[in-house]
């Protein structure tokens, strides 16, 4: 699966657009930019000054934690098939 990363630089960013960490809440889906990209990451906790996320620095299944500001983090639509998950469906009982 690819995944669309946003392509804009953190230091371009309209401030005005940027949400505060702490609007952020456990297990939100994120991009995090980090190593000069954005990668996919998912939120652990976030406080008014940062956030700690989870996420995978690079292509493969391995993940990194680090803590974050603001600037630094946009909201993810989009599943990561080997971040997110899995969304468990209760069994459907037949009669």
């Amino acid at each position: 699966m690819n995944m669309s990363a946003p392509t804009i630089d953190p230091d371009r960013r309209d401030p005005a657009s940027v949400a505060a960490t702490d609007t952020y809440h456990p297990a939100d889906r994120v991009w995090v930019y980090r190593g000069g990209a954005w990668r996919a990451g998912i939120v652990e906790v976030a406080s008014r000054d940062a956030a700690t996320v989870t996420y995978r620095p690079s292509s493969s299944r391995g993940t990194g934690v680090d803590t974050l500001t603001a600037r630094f983090m946009q909201p993810r639509s989009e599943i990561d098939p080997m971040l997110d998950k899995k969304i468990v469906l209760p069994e459907s009982r037949t009669a």
